[in-house]
């Protein structure tokens, strides 16, 4: 097993090793080695009910280990506190979580875990309007997040990780079921990010616009690290192991709530 530090001595940004969960009582993660170095972009691939989504949500904590350790910027998953380094866009639920907002109100949420005893200042201001310009919805910042299609709701989820300006973005699915304008623009925001020394890890069913953006994939099937180098040729999901050609969401990875940008 690899040790938790890169050569330069640096620990990694993200670091599952042996990591095991489960939901429902069913085992989920069976032992899985997982690393995001500082600047890197991680991709995990897999077919659908491999443990994609849940292996991220250890990672934020939504969903406890059983074994194994995790751990974000060298700190203990446990004892983290400074979430406003990490930004995470769920798999694409109603922004508002089914509250009435405007799109500006969402995205503002994501800015509170830098506001000083919860009052926004002018600089906070700016970093909502700027995040709106990067996924491009600066025009429609008033606008209600119940009038927007799903490609706007999803650039919304991705304004409101990129408002607290992190050093660690972890995006699960951020692609699906969003259409190829909102995708390039997606891909672009993204690779924006990069350029400013972001780390981000993926959750994918296939890399479409963000190929070149990948550095590592890691793919799992039935809970275990398959794969973990470079992204596979043609990493479609039909080329994936296991694929059962099925293109729900994978089962593990029902949406819940949670304190973290939620």
């Amino acid at each position: 097993m690899a040790d938790a530090k890169s050569e330069s001595g640096i620990s990694p940004v993200i670091s599952l090793r042996a990591v095991t969960a489960e939901l429902g009582g069913r085992p989920v993660l069976r032992g899985i080695d997982l690393t995001v170095a500082r600047g890197e972009v991680v991709a995990l691939l897999g077919a659908n009910g491999s443990g994609k989504s849940t292996a991220v949500r250890t990672v934020i904590g939504q969903v406890p280990v059983t074994g194994g350790a995790v751990e974000i910027f060298g700190t203990p998953r446990r004892r983290f506190r400074d979430w406003a380094r990490v930004g995470y866009v769920p798999q694409r639920t109603t922004a508002a979580g089914g509250v009435p907002a405007t799109v500006t109100e969402v995205v503002t949420s994501g800015r509170l875990s830098r506001a000083r005893f919860g009052v926004l200042r002018k600089a906070d201001r700016q970093a909502v309007a700027h995040a709106l310009e990067q996924v491009g919805m600066a025009d429609r910042a008033k606008d209600s997040v119940s009038a927007l299609s799903g490609g706007q709701h999803q650039r919304v989820l991705i304004a409101r990780a990129l408002v607290s300006e992190p050093e660690l973005l972890i995006m699960d699915e951020p692609m699906a079921g969003v259409d190829l304008a909102s995708q390039e623009v997606l891909a672009a925001t993204l690779r924006h990010q990069v350029e400013q020394g972001a780390s981000v890890l993926l959750v994918l069913h296939e890399l479409g616009p963000l190929e070149p953006l990948i550095d590592r994939a890691v793919v799992l099937r039935d809970g275990c690290v398959l794969h973990d180098g470079p992204p596979p040729k043609a990493v479609g999901q039909h080329a994936l192991p296991g694929h059962d050609h099925v293109h729900p969401h994978d089962a593990d990875a029902a949406p819940v709530r949670t304190g973290l940008l939620t």
